[in-house]
């Protein structure tokens, strides 16, 4: 089905855009609904020439190495574009995407896209901040799986989910708003399952984990130290 006004509103990289911008590309968009867990593209996959965003729910985005290990490389929400190489690249899927949750999958056709921007620069712009933040995660990312200890880049992984979904307060400390269940932990920081449950073990005085994956940061400042590198024996037990 087509977009509505209010869908393409939710996009980030339309932000901004007078409504009659947005009537002009609704004959050029397709929102598609996908159950939980179903598959949106598969790493490989030939493109069409269009721009992917998320209207509703959230996407879970996953890298399988020749090895066969998978690795989770980002978790998207509302208002987040994807798929960029169907855009700006070989047309070929990178990775593989799954709704996490039930979603709304927009598709806008390049060329309306590429119109909406010799009118609005600013799209263009918008989604050169988003590509440019993305590249300086994987960075990150990879120079962690590089250098840096596993209970490092566990830490430093609940911290942006906490500071990128938010936390509630309570008498234990703060709760992730988002779920981190341990399969999801180990294969967002490219270690093994049992591995993750023992460091996540280890940090008990630090990080409370209960069933499902609810995750309580009981001291922030204890966390930030093992994030910073810190890895003294007194932090943990």
């Amino acid at each position: 089905m087509q977009a509505s006004i209010e869908q393409l509103s939710q996009i980030i990289v339309f932000a901004g855009l007078e409504p009659s911008d947005k009537i002009s590309l609704q004959p050029h968009t397709q929102v598609q609904r996908y159950k939980q867990g179903e598959i949106i593209l598969h790493e490989g996959d030939r493109l069409p020439a269009k721009l992917y965003a998320v209207v509703s729910g959230t996407i879970q985005i996953t890298k399988t190495a020749n090895t066969g290990k998978e690795t989770i490389l980002r978790m998207l929400d509302t208002g987040e574009i994807f798929a960029a190489p169907a855009l700006l690249g070989n047309g070929i899927s990178p990775a593989t995407v799954t709704a996490e949750t039930d979603c709304e999958i927009l598709t806008v056709e390049r060329d309306a896209l590429l119109n909406a921007i010799g009118k609005n620069p600013d799209i263009a712009l918008r989604m050169l901040m988003v590509l440019n933040h993305r590249i300086q995660q994987l960075h990150e990312t990879v120079h962690g799986l590089v250098s840096e200890r596993a209970v490092v880049r566990l830490a430093r992984l609940i911290l942006y989910f906490a500071a990128e979904y938010g936390t509630e307060s309570s008498q234990k400390g703060e709760i992730l708003k988002v779920k981190l269940p341990y399969y999801r932990i180990a294969r967002s920081i490219g270690i093994t399952y049992e591995e993750c449950v023992r460091l996540v073990k280890s940090l008990k005085s630090v990080v409370a984990y209960s069933r499902g994956g609810k995750m309580t940061i009981v001291d922030a400042k204890k966390l930030e130290s093992v994030a910073s590198g810190n890895t003294e024996a007194e932090i943990f037990g």
